[in-house]
């Protein structure tokens, strides 16, 4: 299984000059692909730790995963929230000016980003051509503007249903989205104690195996090489990445 090992790392040994210079001048960095990493990973645990500690590798791998992804799809939401009500501050601006709807929030899209730029433009383009804006936006997908379209869509139909001037109905919808991306902000920057916390009370256990290893109970072989402790490592990691996973549902802020 070693030699295995060491001609796997040959192998896929990254920058090797003989390999890089048969390659085109601007391809010549190897790339490893990801489960390679991901395989010798895995071989790696199963090696030091057994099955047990596979699996509580995988467990605590995925929730990791989640948790990171979905910080991210928060984050996005929050910038994507933000662009929105910077670009129907534009749309208000040309609106007061007495430029058309339909040139105002296509003149607001070339300065917002995506996905704010494509919900103007649905915007623009349905209005230009006589059509429906609030089917229009509602029938536009954008996963990270999902509340904030629906928002919009009732602010155009109060605007083309009672006669409600647009620029004073979008500027109402721009204040409660500017009031809520702040609301988000300061419960995120709050929420990072308790954050802080879970991830301290989450490192606490292997702290305690590596003090019960250096004080000499031998507390990684009896995880690693006994049958009970196998069991023991993997209901530790299920319970803390279950902890974790928690924490991050409980402390998460929707914008």
């Amino acid at each position: 299984m070693s030699l295995l090992l060491v001609a796997t790392a040959l192998l896929v040994w990254p920058h090797v000059k003989s390999i890089r210079r048969l390659r085109p001048a601007n391809k010549r960095e190897i790339v490893v692909p990801p489960y390679i990493w991901l395989a010798a990973a895995a071989t790696t645990v199963y090696l030091t730790a057994g099955i047990g500690g596979l699996v509580a590798a995988v467990a605590l791998a995925i929730t990791a995963r989640r948790i990171l992804k979905q910080r991210k799809r928060n984050k996005q939401r929050r910038e994507a929230t933000e662009a929105l009500s910077s670009g129907l501050g534009g749309v208000i601006d040309e609106l007061r000016a007495g430029a058309h709807p339909a040139h105002a929030a296509e003149g607001a899209a070339e300065d917002t980003p995506a996905p704010a730029k494509e919900v103007l433009r649905a915007a623009a383009v349905a209005e230009r051509l006589g059509g429906d804006v609030e089917r229009t936006l509602r029938e536009l997908k954008q996963p990270l503007l999902g509340t904030a379209v629906e928002q919009l869509a009732r602010a155009w139909r109060v605007s083309a249903k009672h006669g409600v001037a647009l620029a004073d109905v979008l500027d109402a919808t721009r204040r409660d989205l500017d009031q809520r991306a702040a609301f988000a902000r300061q419960v995120h920057a709050r929420m990072a104690g308790p954050r802080a916390s879970a991830a301290v009370l989450a490192v606490l256990p292997v702290i305690g195996v590596v003090l019960g290893e250096v004080s000499g109970a031998g507390t990684f072989h009896v995880l690693t090489a006994t049958s009970a402790g196998q069991a023991l490592l993997v209901t530790g990691a299920v319970f803390v990445a279950a902890g974790v996973w928690w924490t991050q549902r409980i402390t998460e802020v929707r914008t």
